[in-house]
């Protein structure tokens, strides 16, 4: 019976794949194969029952461990006399010289490795499809506003831009965690490798590389958790972009605004009570499960500090925490690749929007132009400032009340004005800020 909702509600096949109990249990049963074959290269162990080993482990079952498990009370130990059945003779060096978590840690790095090659491409694709929002909208001007209120003029090409560079920086740590955080280890009951003699580096290095991953380079008996800890924040970190933009979305279709919408079904359901409703489900989707992705992370830095060379109170969260992060991170960034290729504009409520002010928004463009012309900075401001609360509370175009000034018409004509407040004319360098990010982060885009 299905409990948790990613059973049945959230994730994509594959991510799920990855954190499912059979290929733990597979990566497990990996690690215990290279384990072998890399003492077997190193003389510890007969390189044929390591030929066996390798040959016949693949044939041990979940469902034998479980049985076993039920029996012993030992998950770790219960693979290993499941894969022990299996081997016959040979089966007698699995596991040897290594203690649970060298198995299970090393089994881990083998399922991150798997996560964050499905969080990275995914990645790739919503900053394609970013970069190409953005380039459609780097002339479309809109209403920028600051504290919910609407200020000077933006494009939305430069929204979708600081968004695609956020998601870019992503990738980059990424790529510079992997390293840190895709890790095994060998190191036996304390970390010291006793049960291995002197060999012990050489054959955890060679077992790694048999996995192709790395060796830690010291650890006691398991890795050190600052490292799953960073995997965790990097997720919560992509989680929070996920729900900046969501956030913006919702903000944009309210109906007050209407400047963007998520796609809607020809069949699809707003409310079950209120039939015209037409609702960012998605975007809110995306937001709410950010949360239970950053989440994850107070428990993951609290799984860092353990007693002495370790105790076992890391094991239970991370059993919950590696697959509803990494699912539910990976499914958002599913689902906003999905908002944003289906995303709608309505250019009309933009420019509605953008003009709703009647000229004020644009104060601080007429505010330069009088101090270029000779006015003092802060006279120019107070001018402006009285000038445009004049205007709202008159419900009056500020070029109108501007045009009525002395001080104001002694630097700039009325038709000048008109031009000083066309929010067409006053968006700087959007255009060009956009089309700079693009050439920079278009090698990331096929």
């Amino acid at each position: 019976m299905a409990i948790h909702p990613i059973d049945y509600r959230y994730g994509t096949p594959e991510m799920r794949a990855v954190w499912s109990e059979e290929n733990r249990f597979r990566a497990i049963v990996t690690a215990e194969v290279a384990l072998a074959r890399a003492e077997a290269v190193h003389g510890m162990i007969p390189r044929e029952d390591a030929e066996t080993i390798a040959s016949c482990a693949p044939e041990a079952r979940l469902e034998r461990a479980k049985e076993i498990e039920a029996e012993i009370n030992h998950d770790m130990m219960a693979v290993v006399k499941a894969v022990t059945e299996v081997c016959g003779d040979s089966g007698r060096w699995i596991h040897y010289g290594a203690t649970s978590n060298d198995i299970l840690d090393t089994a881990t790095a083998l399922q991150v490795r798997e996560s964050l090659a499905l969080i990275e491409e995914k990645l790739g694709r919503l900053l394609c499809v970013l970069l190409a929002r953005s380039a459609e909208t780097k002339t479309l001007v809109c209403a920028g506003r600051t504290h919910g209120q609407i200020g000077v003029p933006t494009t939305y090409g430069l929204r979708f831009a600081i968004w695609a560079s956020e998601v870019s920086r992503h990738i980059e740590r990424l790529r510079q965690m992997r390293p840190r955080v895709v890790v095994g280890q060998l190191t036996g009951a304390v970390g010291t490798q006793a049960a291995l003699g002197e060999a012990g580096i050489a054959i955890q290095e060679t077992m790694m590389e048999f996995l192709g991953i790395r060796p830690v380079d010291v650890s006691n008996q398991i890795i050190s958790r600052d490292r799953y800890a960073e995997y965790f924040m990097f997720l919560a970190n992509v989680a929070t972009t996920l729900d900046k933009i969501g956030l913006e979305l919702r903000l944009m279709q309210r109906s007050e605004i209407g400047e963007l919408a998520e796609a809607f079904g020809k069949k699809q359901v707003g409310s079950s009570t209120m039939p015209h409703k037409r609702n960012p489900i998605k975007s809110e989707q995306v937001c709410g499960l950010a949360r239970i992705v950053r989440s994850a992370v107070e428990p993951a830095l609290q799984n860092n500090v353990l007693w002495d060379e370790r105790d076992l109170t890391n094991s239970s969260p991370e059993r919950v925490l590696f697959p509803e992060a990494s699912v539910l991170a990976d499914h958002i960034l599913k689902v906003m690749i999905g908002v944003m290729e289906g995303l709608e504009f309505n250019q009309e409520n933009i420019r509605k929007n953008l003009m709703l002010l009647r000229g004020v928004n644009l104060a601080e463009s007429v505010m330069i132009e009088l101090t270029k012309r000779g006015m003092n900075r802060q006279e120019a401001h107070e001018v402006m400032r009285t000038t445009s609360m004049q205007a709202l509370a008159e419900d009056r175009n500020l070029a109108e009340v501007l045009g009525e000034r002395p001080e104001v018409t002694a630097f700039v004509t009325r038709e000048e004005l008109e031009a000083l407040l066309d929010p067409d004319a006053y968006i700087g360098t959007a255009v060009l800020q956009v089309e700079r990010l693009i050439e920079k982060l278009r090698p990331f885009c096929p």
